[in-house]
């Protein structure tokens, strides 16, 4: 079939009923469209909307983004997930104030420089933004062309993906590039969805391999699924005569790195004893255990056990390096599980 019947059909079906009223559509500046670009990456639409609008109010332009605490973007990302895109995002705008004026590079190989841009992200942006011919390739646009021409393998093998980009750039229009981006995008999301896709409503129902086939949910197929392990710790929950929490700076690298969390320790009571004496200079304060809650990253589960602790003096928790006595007042980044106990205490 030929490459214009694909992307005509697509922008005859995006006209009728493409969504054009996403908070980053209106007003697309490059800005606009590469911090809605990194926040939709593995995270849905509904989700990403509220946490783009109340971003977007706080670091209006690149200049004030950089100009930024690392805390403060962190706050912002707060339950967003995937913070390492929150610290790209961050690095970058650092880097395009110091090296490019403070001005989104338009060329693909620049743009693909920047931390956390890959190059479908760098495609979108300049397609969106510029109304560049790039084509793009994140998960939706890799499950429609995973099904429309029922491409055998996953799409995280290198011989698959170098096959989807063909597909990508082949099916891509010379005009009305931005609208054709969205397009599949939209289509991947709404109607080609990962399970029970709405064939009926598809503009590619009656020519589409998977569906010919009888077995769209097929496509694309599925990495082997590895059993994920389970790891466990303590989160020691310390807090003052004054109600405040103590919370220590995670590094940079690693899970929820640069965020705010409690501190550390194994599971067991004799290790919150050693804890204690360690950091706390007495052997064993009362605490109370509360309920254990887990928390699923995309390699592991995490069971976490909160051992509540209080009051405990400021004085004592000296040994404790990067901490701060938390209150309700402060802005900072913080992992969802932190979050979510906080809210407990309060």
């Amino acid at each position: 079939m030929p490459t214009k019947s694909f992307s005509q059909r697509l922008l005859n079906w995006f006209d009728r009923y493409g969504r054009t009223d996403l908070p980053w559509q209106q007003h697309p500046t490059p800005y606009r469209v590469w911090i809605s670009e990194i926040m939709l990456q593995q995270t849905q639409v509904n989700t990403v909307i509220p946490y783009y609008q109340r971003f977007i109010q706080r670091f209006t332009d690149i200049p004030t983004l950089a100009a930024a605490t690392n805390d403060d973007v962190l706050h912002y990302w707060t339950g967003l997930g995937y913070y390492a895109r929150a610290r790209n995002l961050h690095r970058a705008a650092q880097l395009i104030v110091s090296e490019y004026a403070a001005e989104l590079p338009t060329d693909l190989a620049t743009l693909m420089g920047l931390p956390g841009i890959g190059r479908s992200t760098a495609g979108a942006i300049l397609a969106l933004a510029h109304r560049q011919r790039q084509p793009i390739l994140d998960g939706n646009v890799k499950r429609v062309l995973c099904r429309y021409h029922a491409l055998e393998g996953s799409p995280t093998e290198t011989k698959v993906a170098n096959q989807l980009w063909g597909l990508a750039d082949q099916h891509t229009p010379n005009r009305r590039v931005a609208a054709y981006t969205q397009a599949i995008m939209d289509l991947g999301a709404t109607i080609c969805t990962r399970s029970r896709p709405k064939c009926a409503l598809c503009p590619f129902t009656q020519d589409c391999a998977a569906r010919l086939q009888g077995q769209p949910e097929a496509y694309p197929t599925p990495k082997p699924r590895k059993t994920k392990p389970v790891k466990s710790l303590t989160f020691i929950m310390l807090q003052n005569p004054l109600g405040e929490v103590l919370l220590q700076k995670r590094p940079t690298t690693g899970v929820w790195g640069g965020l705010w969390s409690f501190p550390e320790c194994p599971t067991t009571a004799a290790d919150i004893s050693a804890w204690c004496q360690q950091h706390l200079n007495q052997a064993a304060p009362k605490w109370e255990t509360w309920q254990s809650l887990r928390h699923t990253f995309t390699h592991f589960h995490l069971d976490i056990t909160p051992v509540h602790i209080s009051p405990i003096e400021k004085t004592q928790t000296t040994a404790l390096k990067q901490r701060i006595w938390y209150n309700n007042s402060m802005s900072l980044g913080l992992a969802a599980p932190v979050v979510r106990l906080l809210e407990q205490l309060r």
